[in-house]
């Protein structure tokens, strides 16, 4: 729908860049204009109106004014700050990384409430969770198939034979999964095992309660990580930065604070 002059909306932020001495540019997803972009005038200084309300990750309820070449945010209230993921290094790490995605994934003003609703949904899931991978899993599919990138999963792209449960092959380049006879039809693939290629079907159809309740080993968590990382770099054509933060945490946090599964 178009903008008008003024209005009200509920917005995830998803980004925060300074601007000048004071302001800061919000790269936000709003449920009602999808991602837009906007100036958080003097929310820097210490007494500012807005501080706090419009950090990275807080979900508001937002008021806004057009702006010539960015709009202005005039009022703000939080309505959820996701508190549980500012206490754990890992949780905001996940939340930032689907940030990221959201923000990569998705043009300015085209909205999607399914979008938002995918986001949030997840954000209180991670606040939660013990299964975090498997969060980050479902979101990645279910955004995906919101952007246009579904994966076939269900059937050989090449020879549109039905899946046998054995080893086949991902191809990111052809947009899902190819048999064993058809697999260098597709460049780049690699193996995915049976169980893998039950994960991914599972939480493509699933609602987050059901996702949350699937429990899988660490292995089959590493297969399908590499799996999607792989796909989603070869849309974007460049690496998540968010990827390479959780890789360095990997390797540079000492044994007790590791990686876990939640």
């Amino acid at each position: 729908m178009p903008i008008p002059k003024t209005y009200t909306t509920e917005a995830i932020v998803l980004k925060k860049m300074k601007l000048g001495e004071a302001d800061s540019i919000l790269t936000m997803y709003t449920c009602n204009f999808g991602k837009l972009k906007a100036v958080a005038k003097g929310e820097r200084r210490p007494k500012s109106k807005l501080g706090g309300h419009v950090e990275s990750l807080v979900y508001s309820k937002m008021s806004l004014a057009r702006g010539r070449n960015l709009d202005i945010v005039t009022q703000v209230q939080t309505i959820e700050g996701f508190m549980p993921l500012r206490h754990d290094l890992w949780r905001i790490s996940y939340a930032l990384y689907i940030a990221e995605l959201t923000n990569k994934f998705t043009a300015e003003e085209i909205e999607s409430y399914p979008t938002f609703n995918l986001l949030h949904n997840v954000l209180s899931w991670l606040c939660t969770t013990n299964n975090a991978k498997i969060a980050l899993r479902y979101f990645e599919m279910h955004l995906l198939t919101y952007s246009g990138y579904c994966p076939e999963l269900h059937r050989c792209l090449n020879c549109n034979n039905e899946l046998q449960p054995i080893t086949n092959y991902f191809s990111p380049r052809v947009g899902g999964v190819l048999c064993p006879q058809c697999r260098d039809y597709g460049l780049g693939t690699k193996p995915i095992s049976v169980d893998a290629l039950k994960v991914l079907r599972f939480v493509q159809k699933t609602d987050c309660l059901q996702a949350d309740r699937l429990k899988i080993n660490p292995g089959l968590s590493f297969e399908l990580e590499q799996i999607m990382e792989h796909y989603i770099e070869h849309l974007l054509g460049e690496q998540i930065n968010s990827t390479r933060w959780l890789d360095r945490l990997r390797l540079e946090l000492p044994v007790q604070q590791k990686e876990r599964g939640y």
